[in-house]
């Protein structure tokens, strides 16, 4: 058995990002990110009825999938990776160099699984040829990430009016509301206006992979809760938006009564 000490992981964690300026509120945002991430990341591995051995290394994973963003944001000053770097790819460098993964895990065994998880998490496609578990574990951080982004987008994303009153005078681009109404997720590269991020954001339920997830989305209403923040006075804009929110609620609890 490969012991995973989550406590000497979550310390040496902190004392990673606390190199950074944590006076930078998006540092601040990713910390808190990561540690959500990881407890979701513990629910969806005991819903799928994993051993102690691989829940923990959900954790683990889920602690360690945006190390990448901190030193992104420093030489970057932005978390877009189109105009800066991969931060799954970044991360997984991070780890490798001086074989610093040594410093949250003892043992070499689930490196594989640990990097490529990172390295996927937040590709619009994941790689071909993963072994079950790599894939297992990637699908489980994957569904963690999307949950948390959601709930940021109800507790900490369009809080401000300025913010709020960008995505109320905004559009919703053709493509968006074509690619929404076909229930795909929606690859950010397209978007064009606030109210397409809202929407490739909300896209996010087309591409979870657990039965768990859905129904925690579905009881946490984090969908209707972002629609709900904005008073949109355009008839069209109306329209379409309360289109994405019929579909996003019946297309969860269809995948809720098949059972995936």
């Amino acid at each position: 058995m490969v012991e995973v000490n989550l406590e000497i992981a979550e310390k040496e964690f902190m004392k990673y990002v606390n190199g950074y300026d944590i006076k930078n509120s998006n540092v601040v945002r990713k910390i808190g990110h990561s540690i959500r991430v990881k407890e979701i990341s513990k629910d969806i591995a005991k819903s799928l009825g994993l051993n102690e051995e691989y829940i923990n290394l959900a954790e683990l994973i889920g602690l360690l999938h945006d190390v990448g963003r901190f030193e992104q944001i420093k030489i970057y000053d932005t978390f877009k990776d189109s105009v800066s770097i991969d931060h799954g790819d970044l991360g997984v460098e991070i780890l490798q160099k001086n074989n610093y993964i040594r410093n949250f895990i003892d043992d070499d065994k689930y490196d594989k699984i640990i990097f490529k998880a990172i390295k996927n998490h937040n590709k619009y496609m994941m790689e071909d040829g993963l072994t079950k578990e790599e894939l297992l574990f990637a699908k489980i951080v994957k569904d963690a990430d999307k949950i948390d982004i959601l709930y940021q987008g109800v507790k900490i994303f369009w809080s401000k009016e300025e913010d709020r009153k960008n995505v109320e005078i905004s559009s919703m681009s053709d493509e968006i509301y074509e690619k929404y109404n076909e229930r795909k997720l929606i690859n950010r590269v397209i978007v064009k206006t606030y109210l397409d991020r809202v929407i490739a954001n909300a896209s996010f339920i087309f591409d979870i992979n657990f039965r768990y997830s859905y129904e925690f989305l579905k009881e946490k209403d984090y969908i209707n809760q972002i629609l709900n923040k904005f008073n949109f006075d355009n008839d069209v804009t109306i329209q379409r938006v309360e289109q994405v929110r019929k579909i996003a609620n019946e297309y969860i609890e269809s995948k809720i009564k098949e059972g995936i």
